[in-house]
């Protein structure tokens, strides 16, 4: 292994004990071991830094960070990214699962395809103790050639699961990161794709866990969601519901005018958003991401393609 990982996997956490362990273990049993993991413990205050440290002895690529007092999860998110030191950056969650040939797959696909920025698997939705649910549609265009085709499939044909792939860490790290604001997973994501195409590798290799405990099932509104990305939203004030959407919108604005593209790019962007915007009236929730109630492929085993799932106690 190289002195310097050619990828850096950042696990940003928060009181997720539950899970933490099977996620770990899926993670450092990937059959490419370049990588770096970073753990950010964002002040958990169950039994998470036991865990980390455990695994922290047994696997040197281990970095665990912890902080004194809990920054919120986009402060979290992003700390991860600036400790990184490798090429490309994946973030990993708590509560999910990876087959073992997913971080190799989508290295292989940036190595192979120069101008992709992003690479990901298909997602699968699991339960608590991961039973296959149900598997997400994909309908996006963001292997398209045109940045602005990429920018309007990704405004009006729907949300495609995306925010866990391997990115090139130079793209990322132009981008304005993961904001506080209204659906910042989906604006960061949309800003990348104007930096360059992505790529789907074409086997469901992500297990996503939907669980009562999830943040977004835990946070219902829209103020609850962004003050768990940052504790200052909770402020009514200084944090009103209509500024959250206001910043949704402004970083759609602020990702075209920093986007390495040109002019004429630019302002086909900037035709797309007025009609996203006319069309709803206002800054309204994007089409409903494709976890449609699709009949898993027959064969789809979690267990048969995801490390350490021989641990787990029936």
């Amino acid at each position: 292994m190289n002195a310097v990982p050619r990828l850096s996997v950042g696990l940003p956490v928060y009181n997720g004990e539950k899970f933490l362990a099977e996620s770990l273990d899926s993670l450092l049993g990937q059959t490419y071991e370049d990588f770096e993991l970073i753990i950010s413990d964002n002040a958990s205050t169950d039994s998470t830094p036991e865990i980390c440290r455990r695994y922290g002895k047994q696997d040197s690529r281990i970095r665990y960070l912890v902080q004194p007092r809990n920054i919120g999860l986009v402060a979290n998110h992003n700390l991860v990214i600036g400790q990184a030191r490798g090429e490309l950056f994946k973030w990993a969650s708590d509560d999910d699962l990876y087959a073992r040939e997913l971080l190799g797959r989508c290295v292989a696909a940036l190595d192979e395809y120069p101008q992709v920025v992003l690479a990901h698997s298909k997602t699968v939705l699991i339960d608590s103790v991961g039973t296959v649910q149900r598997l997400f549609d994909y309908r996006v265009a963001v292997d398209a050639v045109r940045a602005p085709e990429r920018f309007r499939s990704m405004l009006f044909d729907g949300w495609d699961d995306y925010s866990y792939g391997v990115v090139r860490t130079k793209v990322l790290r132009r981008t304005s990161l993961l904001g506080s604001h209204h659906f910042s997973d989906r604006t960061i994501i949309t800003e990348i794709g104007l930096h360059g195409p992505f790529y789907q590798v074409p086997e469901w290799m992500y297990f996503r866990r939907d669980h009562p405990e999830r943040a977004e099932r835990a946070c219902p509104t829209v103020r609850s969601r962004c003050a768990n990305m940052d504790p200052r939203r909770a402020n009514r004030l200084r944090n009103p519901v209509v500024r959250l959407y206001a910043e949704y919108v402004w970083a759609y604005v602020t990702a075209i005018r920093n986007a390495p593209l040109s002019g004429a790019d630019k302002r086909e962007c900037y035709r797309y958003l007025m009609q996203w915007l006319t069309n709803r009236a206002g800054p309204s929730r994007p089409a409903a991401a494709g976890e449609t109630a699709t009949t898993p492929p027959p064969g789809l085993s979690v267990d048969a393609v995801v490390a350490g799932r021989e641990k787990r106690v029936p």
